[in-house]
């Protein structure tokens, strides 16, 4: 490591100890509150470092396609709605909950990172957020790929198509026994 990073990654790392000191004092460790502008700078700084410089550089090897558009649509329907919503705003329970709050995937943020950086976030995860590690960690995962594109294509759902996923997503046991006594009176057996 060159002179120069070190002595960045020590001023980083001073930073963030004197930045969690400081909102420690004000509001403990609660998630209620939104991260202060100080922490998002050094949360995306750390992420962008914690990006292998060839992962950054990867292309996304699958080639768009209405079965690509489709399965993605399907995939982030059941495995990632739950935090980052089907439009990709992060407008959930879950969602505004984790602290950091799950980003709003449509927006610069995201939208700037490279596919490889997107992929290499849903495969690994991000430490110290709501993040976890979806892939096993390879750079050929091709349900992956297919997020990526998802990601990228946030911008082009439909209202059908959205309402298409509101069906994919999980449900809870008493979501579930709700439709099921929904369907039970509207079939004449819950009068």
């Amino acid at each position: 490591m060159s002179r120069m990073r070190y002595l960045i990654a020590i001023a980083a790392v001073v930073a963030a100890v004197l930045a969690v000191y400081s909102a420690t004092r004000v509001n403990g460790l609660s998630t209620r509150t939104p991260p202060s502008a100080t922490e998002r700078i050094l949360a995306r700084t750390a992420r962008r470092w914690a990006i292998p410089r060839n992962a950054r550089q990867m292309k996304n090897p699958v080639e768009f396609s209405a079965v690509v558009w489709a399965a993605s649509r399907a995939h982030f329907a059941d495995h990632c709605a739950s935090c980052h919503a089907n439009d990709g705003s992060g407008q959930t329970e879950m969602g505004q909950h984790l602290y950091p709050r799950a980003p709003d995937l449509r927006l610069r943020d995201t939208q700037d990172l490279t596919d490889g950086e997107l992929y290499w976030i849903i495969e690994n995860g991000v430490r110290l957020t709501g993040m976890p590690a979806w892939g096993n960690g390879g750079d050929n995962d091709t349900d992956t790929w297919h997020l990526v594109h998802f990601v990228r294509k946030l911008k082009d759902l439909t209202p059908e198509q959205l309402k298409e996923m509101q069906a994919l997503n999980p449900k809870t046991p008493l979501e579930l026994k709700e439709e099921q006594e929904d369907q039970q009176f509207l079939a004449g057996g819950g009068q």
